[in-house]
């Protein structure tokens, strides 16, 4: 038996969007009436077609009622930690390690660390997402009370700010020492996979939570990543971890996808991700891009790169939002704010 995935495709944005929806020629997206669609892509393993969505009560019936269920995913408003998501929100970088691949060592003393947090509170940013180890391609594991160490100061300066601490680890052990302190969400770059005890973690906490998607490890995730059909197997990552949550107890809906750029994925894998992004919508659950500074822009942008890829991040972000990505993790919070702040003004 063939298992079918919905993609919402064909957007219509601001103005187009609302007329759009007036003519009842469209559907809204996370229902946000300026960002609407008229046209899905049905995929299966083998085949995918794209339909308009007046065809829909044309498929055999099986069919129709999974697309329907899938359609009534993608137009629901969703929200995250009481945010409401009709406007992109961004999460703020906070890298405190001397090794990261664009910011290490610039962050892991306490006074710029602070100064950095002041900064995005004050560019108006509501989570920043904190992390005591580097999980770039070609990394090693460290011990985790170094990379406790590493945080710690930080966390107890900060206890009191008004802002949302996303704590960017994969050690149950960190994550229980940050209690005493202040977080917020857990953001585990293995998916929950690389410490048995994080699941029960989060079930006995009830912590809102970051799924995010990597093949393999950082230290070797990049060596000849291979996928029969990344888009796909991402998809049914995800569907298995949202299953191995509601298991374990883990009722809330306070969840964020995360397809993983450039965790165990080649620059096709990248780009085929961005290209089709819209098809986790169908999960249910608010969806985040991962591509601030990423290696991709280099390879796409050859000799135009430059070192914090501004233009690449600002460009692969719009693209994102166009396609109904609500939620961005960028290390330039102001610099990415305002491009989509005069991008929204001008498609106004």
């Amino acid at each position: 038996m063939s298992i079918y995935y919905t993609r919402a495709c064909n957007f219509y944005y601001g103005k187009s969007s609302i007329e759009m929806l007036k003519k009842k020629k469209a559907l809204p997206l996370h229902g946000n009436k300026e960002l609407s669609f008229d046209t899905i892509e049905i995929l299966s393993k083998k085949n995918k077609k794209i339909i308009n969505i007046k065809k829909i009560n044309s498929l055999s019936v099986n069919l129709k009622n999974k697309v329907k269920k899938d359609i009534k995913n993608i137009t629901k408003r969703k929200s995250f930690c009481k945010i409401n998501l009709g406007e992109p929100l961004l999460v703020g970088i906070l890298n405190l390690t001397p090794d990261s691949f664009s910011d290490g060592g610039k962050y892991n003393q306490i006074k710029p660390a602070l100064k950095r947090v002041k900064s995005l509170i004050n560019a108006g940013c509501k989570i920043i997402d904190i992390g005591g180890e580097s999980t770039r391609p070609g990394s090693k594991d460290i011990d985790k009370n170094i990379e406790w160490e590493r945080i710690k100061n930080l966390l107890k300066s900060i206890r009191n700010y008004k802002f949302l601490l996303s704590l960017d680890t994969r050690k149950t052990f960190v994550m229980r020492k940050a209690l005493n302190y202040k977080v917020n969400i857990i953001n585990d770059v293995s998916g929950f996979s690389y410490d048995d005890q994080t699941i029960d973690f989060l079930k006995n906490t009830n912590l809102p939570l970051i799924i995010n998607h990597s093949k393999g490890v950082p230290s070797t995730m990049q060596k000849k990543p291979f996928y029969k059909n990344v888009l796909l197997e991402i998809y049914d990552f995800f569907v298995k971890k949202i299953e191995l949550l509601r298991k374990a107890g883990i009722k809330h809906n306070n969840i964020i996808l995360d397809p993983g750029i450039g965790f165990g994925k080649n620059l096709k894998h990248n780009i085929t991700i961005m290209n089709n992004i819209s098809i986790f919508h169908s999960l249910g659950f608010p969806v985040m891009l991962g591509s601030s500074r990423k290696r991709f822009i280099k390879h796409i942008s050859g000799k135009n790169d430059s070192n914090n890829r501004i233009g690449g991040t600002l460009a692969s972000s719009i693209h994102a939002m166009m396609n109904g990505v609500q939620i961005m993790r960028v290390h330039d919070f102001n610099e990415i704010s305002q491009g989509i702040k005069v991008f929204k003004s001008i498609n106004k």
